[in-house]
């Protein structure tokens, strides 16, 4: 059985504010990957972005610069 980890979702309007981020992320060398929306969160463009839940505060302060719809946190 795969044990399930708690994950940082932030979820984005559009695809060019996922990859945004995804270059933001990569030139602050903040871990992470794009990945698809979860089924249990709706969003807008289906990409979302999957950090560390220990990393929330890099994350944000990253995304003060972009337009995003939500950050949760979901175990899977």
């Amino acid at each position: 059985m795969i044990e399930k980890k708690l994950w940082l979702i932030v979820t984005f309007h559009t695809t060019a504010d996922a990859m945004a981020m995804e270059r933001k992320c990569r030139t602050a060398n903040v871990a992470g990957r794009l990945i698809p929306v979860p089924r249990s969160i709706a969003a807008g463009c289906g990409m979302a972005w999957r950090s560390a839940p220990e990393l929330r505060e890099p994350l944000e302060a990253l995304l003060q610069e972009l337009e995003y719809e939500g950050i949760y946190e979901l175990e899977f």
